[in-house]
Order: structure tokens, then C-alpha cells, then sequence
């Protein structure tokens, strides 16, 4: 399963009234106070002073420190990507047909490096990360703040919203629902570690049924189809009342 980046432009998302512009959905209306953090990024940063998110210094309260969770497949973690360490394998990940059909990322190793340098270089809003289960790698992740990044431009998004993308890396590890149990688990980690979040965003393409099928077996739901540059997305729900009270 995966999912891949909203784009930059693209028409308004489903569930919004198109005369008036506002949102259809109440629960899920968009709050036009924005963060701090999304001003501070049209601020000019001091010299020196962007963060390594690989180094645990994100807008995603440490990434790097989130621990280990335990799951019935086994103790699951998330670990910060380091370019020169991890390409060689993410980019084998990519070039996988069932991952390339929506990664969309094939090619030399230079492409899979590209794109895992362009978040490691920003400024902690997206950190990619590698899925170890019992200490082997076996997944990709990308944590990412949802209300800072693209998405927001065509769904509705509350401030500390979070997004992730996966993909699961060998074949042998798909279709026996290994990926709904780390969605649950990643999910979890999210809303633990992160106590401003109250949400839990996903947006895998429309066609991947597989994808969408995990996150709803891991306690998601569909809040809308959302025309994206690259994709129709089925955009996926965790809220946080779902966990408390599950």
C-alpha cells in the first residue's frame, strides 16, 4: 500500500458548497486561525538556524523520540531516514511495480535520494522515516504535518493535523494485514506523542482499495474524495475521541 504527495494546484475538494465556499461537513470545518507555525514559515529564518529532522529537531514534537510501540506482529518503531544509510533500500522499495503505481518514484537511486533530501533539508514539517519491526526495516513512512503542507489547500485542516504516507516494502509483508496493524500502531504514536493533534490524516489514491481498505480497518474513516494535481484521493480520518474511547 501507499500514497504519495498532494501537489501544489488542483480544484476545490468534495464537501465544500461550491457558491458559497464553505464546508459541508461541520465536523470537519475548517479553522481559518492560523497557526503560528504556518505564519512563522513566511518569516525569514535566522542564518544557521533550520533544523535536521533526522537529528529529532521537527515540528512534529521529535519524531526520533517517539520510542518503540508494541504490536501483535511484533515491536514496531520509527527511525528518522538518513540519506546515505537508507536510499540504496528505499530506493529499491520504489521501484517495486505494486509501490511505483502510486509512488510514482522508479528510476535510478538519484530519484528515491531526491526526494528524501528535499524533506530532510526543509524544516521538520515532513519527516521520512524507515518502519523497523523487531529491529528489521520493512516499511517507509512519511510523518507530516497536514496543516502546513499542500493538503491543506484543498480539504479543510485544523491546526496540528497530522498526515502520514506508507508504503509496506517487500511482498511477502502485504495482504495478510500487517498494514492495518501498523497503521493502528503509527496512529496511536501520533496521537500519544503529539497532544495537540486531534486528528489523523491519510489521502492514498482512490485506487488503491487495498490502502483504503487498512485504514479503515484500523479505526479510519472516509470523510471525503478530494481532487488532488497528481490523484483522487480518499482522504482518511483518525479522530482522537475514536481512540480515547476505543
Amino acid at each position: 500500500m501507499a500514497s504519495t504527495d498532494a501537489g501544489a494546484d488542483a480544484p476545490a475538494a468534495l464537501g465544500t458548497d461550491p457558491e458559497s465556499g464553505t464546508d459541508t461537513d461541520g465536523d470537519d470545518t475548517l479553522d481559518l486561525h492560523l497557526p503560528e507555525e504556518f505564519v512563522a514559515l513566511f518569516r525569514e529564518p535566522p542564518a544557521g538556524s533550520r533544523p535536521d529532522p533526522g537529528a529529532g529537531d521537527d515540528l512534529l514534537d521529535r519524531v526520533a523520540d517517539w520510542g518503540p510501540t508494541a504490536t501483535s506482529a511484533g515491536l514496531f518503531r520509527l527511525v528518522p531516514v538518513r540519506a546515505d544509510r537508507d536510499v540504496a533500500l528505499i530506493g529499491r522499495w520504489m521501484n517495486d511495480p505494486a509501490v511505483a503505481a502510486f509512488w510514482e518514484l522508479t528510476g535510478p537511486q538519484s530519484v528515491t535520494e531526491d526526494h528524501l533530501r528535499a524533506q530532510l533539508a526543509g524544516d521538520g514539517r515532513s519527516v521520512p522515516c524507515l518502519g523497523l519491526l523487531d529491529g528489521t526495516p520493512m516499511s517507509y513512512w512519511e510523518i507530516y504535518r497536514a496543516d502546513l503542507d499542500p493538503l491543506a489547500r484543498y480539504c479543510p485542516v485544523r491546526p496540528h493535523d497530522t498526515g502520514i504516507h506508507l508504503l509496506i516494502g517487500d511482498a511477502a509483508d502485504r495482504g495478510r494485514g500487517l498494514g492495518t496493524t501498523l497503521i493502528r500502531a503509527v496512529a496511536d504514536l501520533v496521537l500519544a506523542r503529539r497532544t495537540g493533534c486531534t486528528r489523523v490524516l491519510a489521502e492514498p489514491d482512490v485506487r488503491n482499495t487495498p490502502s483504503v481498505a487498512a485504514f479503515l480497518k484500523a479505526g479510519f474513516r472516509l470523510a471525503a474524495e478530494v481532487e488532488l494535481p497528481a490523484k483522487r484521493a480518499a482522504l482518511m480520518v483518525r479522530d482522537r475521541c475514536a481512540r480515547e474511547l476505543s
